[in-house]
Parts: C-alpha cells; sequence; structure tokens
C-alpha cells in the first residue's frame, strides 16, 4: 500500500442528530493510520459533496439512523459521481435493513454497509483493500 494515508470523510445526511457511530468510526480509522474529516450532524447531500470535493478524500463515510437512508445515500452517491468524485469508496452504517442495503449496494453504488456492532477491524480492512485496488486502477 502507498505511503499516503488513506483520506475519508464522514459525515451524517440528513436531520438525524445521533452521532456516536459516526464518532467512534472516525476515531477507529484516525487511530489506524487515515486521515479523518468529520462534518458533524445535519449535513444536506450538496453539502457532504463540497467537502469531499474540498478535502480531497478517497472515502465518504456516511452514518444514519433516522430511516431517511433510502433518500439520502442515493442522493450523495449520485452527486458525488455527478462532482467528477465516482473514484470515492462510499460506506454507510446505521439501522439500514437488509433488503435496503442489498438495493443501496446493486443499483446505487454504495460500496459497504455496516450495522451496529460491526467490528471496526472490519471496516479499516474493507477501506484499505478497496482504496488500494481503487489506486492501483487510477
Amino acid at each position: 500500500m502507498s505511503d499516503v494515508p488513506i483520506r475519508v470523510l464522514v459525515a451524517k445526511p440528513g436531520l438525524d442528530g445521533h452521532d456516536r457511530g459516526a464518532k467512534v468510526i472516525a476515531r477507529a480509522l484516525r487511530d489506524a493510520g487515515m486521515d479523518v474529516i468529520y462534518t458533524g450532524i445535519g449535513q444536506t447531500p450538496h453539502m457532504i459533496v463540497e467537502a469531499a470535493l474540498q478535502e480531497d478524500v478517497e472515502v465518504v463515510g456516511l452514518s444514519i439512523l433516522s430511516g431517511a437512508h433510502m433518500t439520502l445515500l442515493p442522493k450523495v452517491a449520485t452527486q458525488l459521481r455527478e462532482a467528477g468524485l465516482g473514484h470515492c469508496v462510499i460506506v454507510a452504517g446505521g439501522i439500514i435493513p437488509a433488503e435496503d442495503s442489498a438495493l443501496l449496494t446493486s443499483q446505487y453504488g454504495i460500496d459497504a454497509i455496516y450495522g451496529p456492532g460491526t467490528n471496526t477491524d472490519e471496516i479499516v480492512a474493507f477501506i484499505r483493500t478497496t482504496v488500494a485496488a481503487r489506486r492501483a486502477t487510477l
């Protein structure tokens, strides 16, 4: 893997104010040597994409517990592609039913979805592996 640290944006789309999980993930990724930017709560898809552009990230992590995942996550993914950030790895976490997870990954370009209780080592490993593969194609 390259010596360049992986840059990750962690964001809370929508009106979901529960950010403990996002902060835990941000800390775990930072402890794993990644550069992490946490946007905080109440982010619109446009705000998330603008931050991703400004921070030149390779990974966008989205934490959502509000139930609006089928509206907000596709918007973020679509706007990232439209902004020229189609290379970004998109991971999501929160309370997302299995059938919705399947649609989000197969139809909307979300690379991985993690539920409550997922071991952070699993998320770190996925991000490292996926970013390394994408870097190899650029």
